[in-house]
């Protein structure tokens, strides 16, 4: 059951990260045209470049929990490679447990009056020309940090199997 569980979301992570790898892409293709406007018709956009730092702040936001689901997050490597796969599982629930998910349910739920005034004012970009709706891209903080915690959940089942498998 635990693994079933386990592999619905990797799968779910999985597609969140192709999902990204099209926001990236997405991205890319707005740098690429806002520096061509730039310095070849020397038109610029302020809506195009808040895109770009919406656009990045999803994939940095999200792509958190994909890294967590393939292990790519930074650790001290030079100890954590000396330990058993055992001792290895054991440590990566015991820290998903006791600084993953708390830190991140403080975010999940100290960013919902965030969200929830910049909603309730209809927040806007400061920037002549920039992009409306702000509480959409801040909206996604509280979302972010949820689907991080999924992963977690995942991470955690997964390291479980490799407790259990004694591999």
């Amino acid at each position: 059951m635990l693994e079933k569980i386990e592999k619905i979301i990797a799968r779910t992570v999985d597609g969140v990260g192709i999902f990204l790898a099209v926001v990236l892409l997405l991205l890319v293709l707005n740098v690429a045209f806002d520096v061509m406007m730039r310095y070849l018709f020397h038109a610029s956009s302020v809506g195009m470049q808040e895109m770009e730092w919406h656009l990045f702040s999803v994939v940095i936001l999200f792509g958190v929990g994909v890294a967590l689901q393939h292990e790519a997050h930074v650790r001290v490597d030079f100890l954590y490679d000396l330990m058993s796969q055992k001792t290895k599982a054991l440590i990566n629930i015991c820290g998903t447990v006791l600084f993953l998910v708390p830190l991140s349910l403080l975010i999940l739920f100290g960013s919902f009056d965030f969200v929830g005034d910049s909603y309730s004012i209809q927040e806007i970009s400061e920037d002549p020309g920039g992009l409306p709706y702000r509480w959409v891209v801040k909206s996604m903080i509280p979302i972010a940090f949820g689907f991080l915690l999924f992963s977690a959940v995942g991470y955690i089942l997964k390291n479980i199997k490799q407790i259990r498998s004694g591999k």
